[in-house]
C-alpha cells in the first residue's frame, strides 16, 4: 500500500491511478478530514464478491474443501449440471 497525502495526491493524480489500475496498488490517501483508500474497479469488484461469498453461512468452508479435494476426485466439467 502507497501512503500520501491530499496534496501530493493531487499533484501525482495521473501517476497514482496508473498504478493502481496497471499494477493494482492500492493508494491510501491522508487529509486533515479524514483518508480515502483508492484502488482499481476490477480489485473493488473482486474484493465486494469475496466479502458476498463470505457472507453466505458455511460458504466459506465449502470454499476450502472444494480447494482441498484432488482433481482426480472432481466429476469433468462437461458432467456438471448447472
Amino acid at each position: 500500500m502507497t501512503n500520501t497525502n491530499i496534496t501530493n495526491f493531487r499533484k501525482n493524480l495521473f501517476d497514482y491511478m496508473n498504478q493502481a489500475i496497471n499494477f493494482g496498488e492500492v493508494i491510501n490517501v491522508s487529509s486533515k478530514s479524514g483518508n480515502a483508500v483508492v484502488m482499481s474497479e476490477e480489485d473493488y469488484k473482486s474484493l465486494m464478491a469475496t466479502v458476498e461469498l463470505l457472507s453466505i453461512p458455511g460458504m466459506k468452508e465449502k470454499l476450502l474443501e472444494g480447494k482441498n479435494t484432488p482433481i482426480s476426485e472432481c466429476i469433468p466439467e462437461d458432467e456438471v449440471k448447472w
